[in-house]
């Protein structure tokens, strides 16, 4: 750690990670209430514990973004954190903002509107805590007077998607126009300036993890900014098919939308082949296999589960099935909570003494097991949703059974989640096994001279 200031970031990480397990719990129990009688249908029913599920998803990957910029930035500005007090202010005011609003989901009290369904005092409140992180960030880049692209592309990202989270305070009185709207958070979020974000923490990390030129990665930098500008705004209207746009747009959606992870891709295998020409490589192996891994899975979650569902001709069909899980779930695993998941691993050792900084067994177990449980729960949701489109929409067989037909996805379903949530457990045991203790290496070593006589 070259900077005392980027202790921070160790908490977001803590706080991130109860957030996560408490994410799969809820996601394990919704999925469990296809299976059969449910004891808990009149005090968690399904509605409130999938909106548990995909609200929290939300505020840790967020909650790891935070922290991921409070230890980059500094890294990058080569100077201490403008004030470490507003960055703890900011983590208590968005741990007791996301822990109001969960307890408030519990009685039912929410806009209802997918994703944003946040009471208002909720997104009052983070609107503030994203105005402190932003001028928190801002002030030190400031500072230090050093600006990269690389934080450059990652501020972009984190002030664009504060932006966009503007119309979500807002309230329609037409349903479609509020889903319309929704949108322009949601989508211009998980499938724009949040791959800015995802592109500058890769970028960092397979700077410092494969030995690749700066300068190269960084103009792979400016070819994902053009991507979120043009594919990513274009793609918005893949989810426009059912609001009543003009029909040109839906194609233009579908094709576009599948092109973004493309120079993340890119820049991976770049950084890779680099490593290997030259030899160099960081001994935090561990990171470098959950950086490497985001982009694969990124191109295989989002790039071409999303092309494969997404195209008007098949999305008519598709659209709100369990076809949109399996794309769900393997792009945002793959694209943010990968890219998460990579910044802890590169930052931890320096924040826990005693670490090994290649990364334990127990790490390395968390990697696969999370990888192989999330193919096989992308694999049992793309299986179900064929099978419920089938008899849904082209058999005309009633909603509740067609899922009796389809239950034995499901168990597929729980089991193969549970391999995730294995994994996931093993990285939180992992990562709160070691007590911090934030000593400061200021990266000097004594010259070697040749001896004298």
């Amino acid at each position: 750690m070259r900077y005392r200031s980027q202790s921070v970031a160790y908490w977001y990480f803590a706080v991130a990670m109860v957030l996560f397990g408490l994410q799969l719990v809820f996601g394990l129990l919704s999925a469990a209430k296809y299976l059969g009688p449910d004891p808990l249908l009149y005090i968690l029913p399904f509605d409130v514990t999938k909106v548990i599920h995909t609200n929290l998803l939300i505020v840790w990957v967020l909650t790891g973004f935070m922290g991921a910029t409070y230890w980059m930035v500094p890294d990058e500005s080569r100077t201490e954190l403008y004030s470490v007090k507003l960055a703890y202010v900011q983590l208590v005011l968005w741990t007791l903002m996301g822990l109001v609003t969960v307890i408030s989901y519990l009685f039912r009290y929410g806009t209802g509107n997918k994703l944003l369904e946040q009471p208002l005092p909720s997104k009052i409140v983070i609107v503030i805590c994203m105005l402190i992180f932003l001028y928190n960030i801002g002030m030190t880049i400031w500072k230090s007077k050093r600006f990269t692209t690389t934080e450059g592309v990652l501020v972009l990202g984190l002030l664009l998607a504060a932006l966009l989270y503007l119309p979500a305070l807002l309230e329609y009185e037409n349903y479609t126009v509020a889903i319309f709207y929704r949108w322009w958070t949601i989508h211009l979020w998980v499938e724009g300036v949040w791959e800015m974000i995802q592109g500058g923490f890769l970028a960092y990390l397979l700077i410092r993890l494969s030995g690749a030129d700066r300068e190269v990665m960084e103009k792979w930098l400016y070819v994902i900014v053009g991507l979120v500008f043009i594919a990513g705004i274009l793609g918005t209207a893949h989810h426009y098919y059912w609001v009543g746009v003009p029909a040109y747009w839906l194609p233009i959606g579908g094709i576009f939308s599948a092109l973004e992870p493309l120079a993340l891709v890119g820049m991976a295998i770049y950084a890779y082949s680099a490593m290997r020409r030259s030899g160099m490589s960081h001994p935090n192996t561990l990171a470098l296999h959950w950086t490497l891994g985001s982009a694969v899975f990124t191109l295989f979650g989002a790039g071409l589960l999303g092309l494969a569902h997404t195209f008007p001709d098949v999305n008519k069909w598709t659209h709100g099935t369990l076809i949109t899980a399996m794309h769900g779930h393997a792009a945002f695993y793959g694209a943010y909570a990968m890219i998460t998941l990579a910044m802890i691993s590169f930052a931890l050792p320096a924040m826990t003494p005693g670490r090994s900084e290649q990364g334990s067994s127990i790490g390395y177990w968390s990697f696969w097991l999370q990888i192989s449980g999330m193919f096989g729960m992308t694999l049992s949701f793309a299986t179900a949703g064929i099978a419920q489109v089938y008899l849904e929409r082209i058999l005309g067989m009633g909603y509740l059974d067609a899922q009796l037909k389809i239950q034995v996805h499901f168990v597929m379903l729980v089991i193969t989640a549970s391999i995730f949530a294995t994994g996931v457990g093993l990285f939180i045991y992992d990562f709160f096994r070691h007590a911090p203790r934030f000593d400061v290496d200021d990266g000097q070593k004594p010259m070697v001279t040749p001896a004298s006589g």
